[in-house]
């Protein structure tokens, strides 16, 4: 039996230990421990040899060795961190549902990616409260509106404060352009003038005495005692209350073609565009017909009823369509609520009335420009106005403003870079996420499926 267990190689006793008919296996025999007698004390622990052919290394410190062995040591406790325990590939399952999941959320991923970095790239606008501490600033109104059915010839564009300055025909800034009925231009060229020039006569005036003084047809007073042009006619007819019916009669506006080019116009319409500059007060600024003057400290426009019905225009219709009207310069972002506002007279004599709060705004760019300007709030009103002069009011379109004592103060800066880093970071986390759990549901769900299909529990 022992030759047996030597030829095999298997243990032959509880120690573990191989015995073998071999010269190794006596020697190993030989080289055994001796056995110790009951009751006698044990012998001290011998350190362990090193190997053959190697020199005793030092000893450990603090638990960790150095040399070769100690930096294994390292770096299996350093594995200990790991949150991110890998599987061997040959434990991975892929599958068409997971294939199906990642190409959608990576687009999804892709689209929110390229939309926070266009969000990054926007200017970042930072609005701030002040007192408005301006003095003797001008205010800019920028405007351009037209009117269809209301000739330039007829048409007055005012402007007044409540510091008394009143800036009567303000022209000088303005344009009037002749429209026909479909819209288009009369004639572009010629007809496109600036209003603050005279304009051309069809008589030469040089042919004429300058120091003649020609009738005023019964309409002399004392502020008026000569009568040269049909508009010193005009004037001196509104200021006695007269209506001024028949031009064709007066020689004055005979010879200045008064006549031919009111009716050349009757069925015109008009755009007006332009800027004006008045004093940073509150005030307004209308579009009415009719020539306008100061009588008694009083404004009015002295134009009548009779007096339209005599070249043609039997109503006035003041339909307008509001392109454009601002109060100063533009800036990234600004709104202006009136642009593009088509308001249609539903009755003649209409008179419209705008009440604007002004806003006084300071714009700060990133490249240091300062843009200094205003924004507005609106709101509309519309009555009847039968008659040109009393308390009825005057057919027109008026805006009247205020200023508000309150400034904003809006500062661009540029999108902090960590925020994007932040919210980069949110989106591939959250799509991983999201991703993750819905292909698990997807792989379990279809897993179970499956498995009811091979036990045969499914109808």
């Amino acid at each position: 039996m022992s030759a047996q267990s030597a030829s095999l190689g298997c243990p032959s006793d509880a120690g573990g230990r191989w015995q073998g008919g071999s010269e190794e296996g006596e020697a190993a025999a030989t080289t055994a421990p001796p056995r110790r007698r009951p009751g006698a004390p044990a012998p001290p622990r011998q350190p362990p040899r090193p190997a053959a052919g190697t020199a005793p290394g030092p000893a450990p410190e603090g638990g960790f060795g150095s040399g070769p062995r100690g930096a294994m040591d390292s770096l299996r406790r350093l594995k200990r961190f790991d949150a991110f325990p890998k599987t061997l590939e040959d434990f991975r399952v892929k599958t068409c549902g997971g294939a199906l999941v990642t190409v959608v959320s990576g687009l999804i991923m892709v689209v929110l990616l390229f939309s926070e970095l266009q969000y990054y790239l926007t200017k970042e606008v930072h609005p701030e409260l002040h007192v408005d501490k301006s003095r003797g600033d001008k205010l800019k109104i920028n405007l351009d509106v037209i009117f269809p059915h209301m000739p330039c010839a007829y048409l007055s564009i005012d402007a007044m404060d409540v510091a008394g300055e009143q800036q009567l025909d303000v022209e000088h800034n303005l344009f009037k352009q002749r429209l026909d009925r479909a819209g288009n231009r009369v004639t572009p060229e010629a007809e496109r003038h600036e209003l603050g020039k005279e304009e051309e006569k069809v008589f030469d005036p040089n042919a004429l005495d300058a120091d003649r003084c020609e009738s005023c047809y019964g309409a002399e007073s004392e502020d008026i005692r000569c009568c040269n042009t049909c508009d010193d006619v005009r004037e001196a007819y509104r200021r006695r209350g007269w209506a001024f019916k028949n031009p064709d009669t007066i020689e004055q506006c005979k010879r200045e073609g008064f006549s031919q080019k009111m009716q050349e116009q009757k069925n015109e319409g008009c755009q007006v565009y332009g800027f004006l500059e008045v004093n940073k007060v509150a005030g307004n600024f209308h579009f009415a017909p009719g020539k306008s003057f100061q009588q008694s400290h009083v404004h009015v426009h002295a134009v009548e009823i009779h007096d339209l019905q005599s070249f043609g225009l039997d109503n006035i219709n003041m339909t307008h369509y509001i392109k454009h009207l601002s109060f100063g310069r533009d800036y990234p972002g600004i709104v202006n609520p009136l642009d593009g506002t088509d308001v249609t007279a539903q009755q003649a004599s209409m008179m419209f009335q705008y009440f604007v709060k002004v806003v006084p705004t300071v714009y700060m760019k990133v490249d240091g420009e300062v843009v200094r300007t205003n924004q507005f709030s609106v709101t509309r009103h519309e009555k009847i106005a039968n008659g040109l002069l009393g308390d009825q009011g005057l057919p027109g379109v008026f805006v009247l403003y205020e200023l508000s004592p309150m400034m904003v103060k809006l500062t661009e800066k540029h999108r902090s870079f960590t925020h994007f880093l932040t919210g980069v970071c949110a989106i591939v986390g959250g799509i991983f996420t999201v991703a993750g759990f819905i292909d698990s549901l997807i792989y379990h769900s279809a897993r179970a499926i499956q498995k009811k299909i091979e036990l045969g529990k499914t109808t």
